[in-house]
């Protein structure tokens, strides 16, 4: 088991991509906090996942609900070793001037916000036990932005770069940050991606991915796996692109 003896905290994990690398996490030893803004689904998924995973409500964009979360985390399990920001939303798929102030901050707030509060949250416990993994969800829109999407690219272009730039500030106390940027996948976001879920606007999707298909939940959780685990060890700072292709 390649996560034995470790604890991780999962962001957004009631579903999607979240979900998947929480269950992944669990079935290679982990011990693993599923976060969620949704309470009742956070339990149902650590329920399903069994007794090794635990389900805490948390707003990621809140800094008093992510210090709670936290905190009942280390109360339940003393030790946090691995955390995952994974949460996120996007604006539909439209014209930028069409997206609404309102919509824009929540974007960024859950998207990038997020990734301050948490950071404030376990780096002091992180130094105090030595190091840890940061693991941030990034976006191959962050790479290569898609027209429509352009404040949920740019708040994914932040979250690839922050990795960066925590990495390096980082990496002398032996906490490592990485992040993973997805192409399109099935998860309850594609449809707001794709501004309406059809056949004809899925195979458009489709179409710009060499390797023919979207993403899994399953893709992204053997990364996350990968860049948590020892194995990874000398790698920070890098923003891995889990997209068949779309990025070259």
């Amino acid at each position: 088991m390649r996560l034995k003896g470790k604890t991780a905290l999962v962001t957004g994990a009631a579903q999607g991509f979240g979900l998947g690398i929480a269950e992944t996490f669990v079935r290679e030893g982990a011990r693993v906090a599923v976060l969620d803004i949704n309470a009742d689904r956070a339990r149902e998924a650590a329920r399903a996942i069994g007794r090794k995973a635990f389900a805490v409500a948390c707003d990621v964009a809140k800094g008093k609900s992510v210090d709670r979360a936290v905190a009942r985390v280390l109360a339940r399990f003393s030790r946090l070793d691995i955390v995952v920001n994974n949460a996120g939303i996007s604006h539909r798929n439209q014209p930028m001037l069409d997206v609404s102030e309102e919509e824009f901050d929540r974007v960024f707030a859950v998207n990038v916000k997020s990734i301050f509060l948490m950071a404030r949250a376990v780096v002091p416990h992180f130094r105090e036990h030595g190091g840890g993994v940061i693991l941030n969800i990034g976006s191959t829109a962050g790479l290569r932005p898609r027209p429509g999407l352009t404040w949920y690219n740019g708040s994914k272009g932040a979250a690839n770069l922050l990795s960066k730039s925590m990495a390096v500030e980082l990496a002398p106390e032996r906490i490592r940050v990485n992040a993973i940027a997805p192409v399109a996948g099935e998860t309850p976001l594609l449809a707001t991606f794709m501004g309406e879920d059809t056949p004809a606007r899925r195979a458009q999707f489709t179409a710009t991915i060499p390797w023919g298909r979207l993403s899994t939940p399953q893709d992204i959780a053997n990364a996350a796996l990968f860049l948590c685990s020892d194995e990874a060890e000398m790698i920070t700072g890098s923003v891995l692109a889990v997209d068949g292709g779309r990025c070259i």
